[in-house]
């Protein structure tokens, strides 16, 4: 069965997570422990639900996205594995909602959640569940803004554990996965050539860093657009123009959204918009390009390759939609690279587990994650590729907690 091979590729080259496996099995934190689960369904994440399961939970799998499912991988799942997993690709949003909650009508103890969707059902229609809730991990940067605003209103029902800001995340999985994976699926989408053409970046955090550091590599010109004076000017000295999204659509042959945000292209921008330009997202919801504007713009829309909509705005120029505005790199491709999903999702079991050890403890706030699971990541890390690192001697260590010292 292809998803079975895929989960089993994906398991060969996760290093960090054979380690994690066998402590959590040696722990026994999670058993009988119920987990619900809301992440894209394709082999990494079926790697971390099956390590979740293997150390005695109880597992229920949906998708975050509608259109990041892997089938064959949600059937190899269910059939070959006994995991139930609540996805296929292209779901409506009907459906999408229904699986949410049948993964929830397991009364989990705890919740892994990508994009706060799982976490936003709690608090709204399944309340009723909220006393059984020890806690949740949050895996993205779209979901920790959503819990965060939660939070600041006090009405946060549960701990949740802030996954997407660990080091061992988003300096890895937000930078290097992004930054590969969205051209994975740019690629596969368009069979386009990048070098020599403009590629506009909007938003310069790690994600963004990712992607415009990716599209310089490849040989484009790259422009980036920030609402944030700092990051603006970071990522002019890293190398990239600067400038607002106003002057930036007419020159683009490319643009990829990486915010977090609503509208960051929109109806006024496509008034001036390249004829031709290619518009991607890999934010983690389907609104930062403006699909309303842009039909309501547009007299004619067909699709011309699989996750290639074409658009003919009134103006008669056309311009071209990847993936339905939707994370372009798991609509079009396979996601992140195994070896970055192997470090985020070794953090998620083992948040997974500080939550079941220690949730009699923790208040209902949003936690960043123990610097103690950040750092045994990172040496899990070091020991799979054979690298070893200098410690302090003792005299170091004295020296660095003695403030008389200065020479």
């Amino acid at each position: 069965m292809k998803g079975t091979l895929r989960l089993e590729w994906a398991r060969e080259h996760m290093d960090v997570m054979k380690a994690v496996r066998r402590e959590l099995k040696d722990s026994g934190a999670l058993e009988g422990v119920r987990i619900a689960m809301a992440l894209h369904v394709e082999a990494k994440t079926g790697i971390l639900a099956l390590t979740l399961q293997e150390a005695g939970a109880k597992v229920r799998l949906a998708s975050c996205n509608p259109l990041s499912t892997d089938d064959s991988v949600a059937e190899a799942l269910n059939e070959e594995y006994g995991l139930e997993t609540y996805a296929r690709k292209g779901e409506s949003n009907e459906e999408y909602y229904a699986n949410l909650n049948r993964v929830l009508d397991i009364k989990p103890q705890i919740v892994i959640d990508d994009g706060a969707d799982l976490i936003f059902l709690l608090h709204t229609t399944r309340k009723e569940l909220i006393d059984g809730i020890w806690g949740a991990n949050e895996e993205t940067t779209t979901g920790v803004v959503r819990l965060r605003a939660l939070e600041k209103e006090g009405n946060l029902a549960f701990p949740v554990i802030d996954v997407n800001d660990a080091y061992m995340k988003h300096l890895f999985d937000n930078r290097y996965g992004t930054g590969q994976s969205t051209f994975d699926g740019i690629f596969t989408a368009t069979n386009l050539l990048i070098a020599g053409k403009t590629f506009v970046v909007a938003g310069y955090g790690w994600c963004g860093r990712g992607i415009a550091m990716r599209a310089k590599g490849l040989g484009a010109d790259v422009i980036v657009t920030e609402i944030d004076p700092i990051k603006a000017i970071e990522a002019r000295m890293d190398g990239f123009r600067m400038m607002p999204m106003m002057d930036a659509v007419k020159q683009a042959d490319f643009i990829v959204s990486a915010t977090g945000m609503k509208d960051i292209v929109r109806r006024e921008h496509f008034e001036v918009i390249k004829d031709g330009c290619v518009l991607a997202n890999s934010g983690h919801f389907d609104n930062e390009i403006s699909k309303k504007d842009l039909e309501e713009m547009s007299t004619g829309q067909r699709r011309v390759r699989d996750f290639v909509d074409e658009y003919t705005l009134k103006n008669g120029k056309k311009v071209y939609l990847l993936g339905e505005g939707r994370l372009i790199n798991l609509a079009a491709g396979q996601g992140h690279p195994v070896e970055i999903m192997d470090l985020s999702f070794a953090i998620q079991a083992l948040s997974a587990r500080y939550i079941a050890e220690n949730h009699d403890s923790m208040e209902k706030r949003v936690y960043q994650v123990p610097y103690e699971i950040d750092e045994k990541v990172a040496r899990l890390k070091l020991d799979s590729m054979g690298i070893s690192i200098d410690s302090l001697t003792e005299g170091q260590i004295r020296y660095g907690n003695d403030w008389r010292e200065g020479t």
